[in-house]
């Protein structure tokens, strides 16, 4: 059907988990129903190789409904007042003429009122088809982090660019004269630090809770960072806006699905979900959370005056475990002040502890980045970058964006590096004289026994990045392989070792992805078939990669996978069952890339997701005779777009 100015004006958005294959063929489909339908559309993809298609605000102002298919988070403020439907991505890819239509009756969306919600403008977690709350959590996490990462760098080099230029070493610490610049930018770099905690646990909450979990959480924050309200020193740190985040966004969403009536409603997201959830969650941390940490923070340092004249190992231990531990929280201050007041005492050597353990996370984690880039992703290696700065001026904070992000790997990692640093100080007899540490202060001369004092912190940031990297190994199967995979000009992503034609495979999905991988390993493609098999069942546990018309396209993305992989296997005359599919299937795909793969590779394999959308290239598939027929009929599709292998 022809499309005119005066047809329907669509705009959809397309993500999924991966953002691999589903992103693509749900905007393949969708575009190819619109053409159906005559209906004009415009499609924004969230892939892995980042938003393509962005809408502007022409576009938003002239549509005449939003359709969003995605199983990930999409902020949909720019809508407000539009037309829209929400749902998997799944449905945009099996029912997409069904969800058009939809949408172009759907009730206008007005953010959080009760009518949104009707709409199926809701709750983030819920748009996102998300069933485990260990989930939603996650992304929450992720969302606080990804705001408040700006936050650390920002002010952790103001302060270090502040102290290395005007700061000179005094017995109460690293002094900035007041009357100078070097003043200012500190205190610029303060006040951006101050913020950290409250917008970590503000974008928690609106992780879960959206729009009304932002003020509760910002301010239950700011309550974890301010210790006197509960009777603490050092405050609860980002663990405790961690805590803030997630009981405000939950408080706030309990709240937000209480039925009200239609007067109400405007000003419910406005007014009363913010001030109830602050109340509850507020006087929750400052009666039973706050109090019960200052008590037992006021217990440790009593303990450890105890320790100090006993063991200078095992204090040194404990400080240094201490200070990595929460990166500027409770535990990291209370260290610290313990330290700091020996000093006066007459005793330097805590301090000396403290000091060289100070630097140990944020430089491991930036030794960790360097060491292993393709580990990770670029806001991470950005981070760790500018943690190796803040180390080396004693901020300890310049390691919390990758601890926030892999709590499981960085911060047990930290607590042993910061105890191996903090162990051999105290075996060594580091003495610190100024209240601040890492090797700015032996620069400036306020460290005694320099030698042992950066030995041992050389040796906690070994310890540390070592068993980082080794955690990260284990728990998230990422051992890449240093050398940079080749790219498709040079490797082709298909050959005819990984085609099989009307070859039976086996009866049911699994039987069929395990000889698709074996294709690929006999040729060299994977190192680890087992790891790449129980990656593609994982993800096929997940949602069936059954995509309708016959097709499936299974696909794995993990360190067992040598360079990016198609395998093909044309299914003999009937076909199989593929999960909940009702139609045979009979085409299938594996689409197996390494954790490091460039971005071309994952724009060649979008290419291809669109591709097997259309009928005449699955017809061409059916009627292939030979192995390299079928192989040339893939990489024309591949070389028909050749931007795609140069695209960044």
């Amino acid at each position: 059907m022809k499309t005119s100015d005066s047809s329907p004006f669509i705009l959809a958005i397309t993500a999924c988990p991966t953002g691999i294959a589903h992103t693509y063929m749900a905007a393949e489909n969708l575009e190819a129903a619109a053409k159906k339908l005559g209906y004009r559309i415009k499609i924004e993809t969230h892939g892995s190789i980042g938003v393509e298609g962005n809408f502007s605000t022409h576009d938003i102002e002239q549509a005449d409904a939003i359709v969003i298919g995605a199983d990930t988070v999409i902020a949909k403020d720019r809508f407000q007042g539009k037309r829209l439907v929400s749902t998997g991505v799944d449905e945009a890819i099996k029912h997409p003429e069904q969800l058009l239509t939809k949408s172009l009756e759907a009730a206008p969306w007005k953010g959080e009122d009760k009518e949104a919600l009707e709409s199926g403008a809701g709750n983030p977690a819920e748009d996102a088809g998300l069933s485990s709350i260990g989930q939603t959590m996650y992304k929450a996490l992720m969302n606080g982090v990804s705001h408040m990462i700006p936050f650390v760098v920002t002010g952790g080099l103001l302060i270090a660019v502040a102290l290395s230029l005007g700061g000179t070493p005094t017995p109460e610490g690293l002094s900035i004269p007041e009357d100078s610049f070097w003043n200012t930018l500190n205190e610029l770099g303060s006040l951006a630090f101050s913020l950290m905690v409250p917008v970590l646990s503000g974008y928690i909450a609106v992780g879960i809770a959206d729009r009304p979990g932002l003020a509760p959480g910002l301010v239950t924050g700011l309550i974890a960072t301010t210790g006197s309200l509960y009777g603490s020193e050092a405050g609860a740190g980002f663990l405790g806006g961690i805590v803030t985040g997630i009981l405000s966004g939950y408080v706030a969403l309990a709240i937000k699905k209480i039925p009200v009536h239609k007067f109400v409603a405007p000003i419910w997201p406005i007014i009363v979900i913010p001030i109830f959830t602050t109340i509850i969650v507020g006087l929750t941390f400052i009666y039973f959370i706050g109090a019960p940490i200052a008590t037992a923070f006021g217990a440790m340092t009593e303990y450890l005056g105890g320790l100090q004249g006993s063991s200078a190992i095992v204090l040194g231990l404990i400080i240094g475990a201490m200070i990595a531990f929460d990166m500027g929280g409770p535990f990291n201050k209370t260290a610290f002040l313990f330290g700091g007041g020996m000093i006066a005492a007459g005793n330097a050597a805590p301090m000396g502890m403290a000091a060289t353990a100070i630097a140990v996370p944020p430089l491991a984690v930036g030794v960790a980045t360097l060491l292993r880039r393709n580990w990770f992703n670029k806001a991470e290696k950005d981070s760790g970058i500018a943690a190796l700065f803040m180390g080396f001026f004693g901020i300890t904070e310049g390691a919390i964006p990758l601890a926030a992000a892999r709590p499981l790997q960085v911060i047990p990692a930290n607590v042993v590096g910061g105890a191996v640093a903090g162990a051999m100080a105290g075996a060594c007899g580091v003495q610190d004289h100024v209240m601040h540490g890492g090797p700015i202060v032996a620069v400036l001369g306020a460290v005694d026994h320099v030698a042992w004092f950066f030995l041992s912190m050389l040796s906690g940031i070994a310890v540390c990045a070592v068993l980082m990297l080794l955690l990260i190994r284990l728990t998230q199967r990422s051992p890449e392989s240093d050398k940079e995979t080749e790219s498709p000009a040079v490797l082709p992503l298909l050959s005819t070792s990984t085609i099989s034609l009307d070859e039976p495979l086996g009866t049911d999905s699994e039987a069929v992805i395990r000889s698709l991988v074996s294709l690929a390993a006999d040729d060299g493609r994977i190192n680890d078939a087992t790891a790449v098999t129980d990656a593609a069942l994982a993800r096929e546990a997940q949602h069936s990669t059954g995509v309708g018309h016959g097709v499936a396209i299974p696909h794995a993305r993990c360190a067992g996978v040598t360079t990016p992989t198609l395998a093909f296997a044309r299914l003999p005359k009937g076909g199989i069952t593929w999960g909940a599919e009702e139609e045979p299937t009979t085409l299938a795909f594996l689409i197996a890339v390494p954790d490091n793969a460039e971005k071309q590779h994952l724009k060649l394999l979008s290419t291809l997701a669109r591709a097997i959308m259309r009928e005449d290239f699955r017809a061409q598939l059916h009627e292939a005779n030979s192995r390299e027929a079928a192989e040339e009929i893939v990489s024309s599709i591949l070389r028909a777009e050749p931007q795609a292998a140069v695209e960044s």
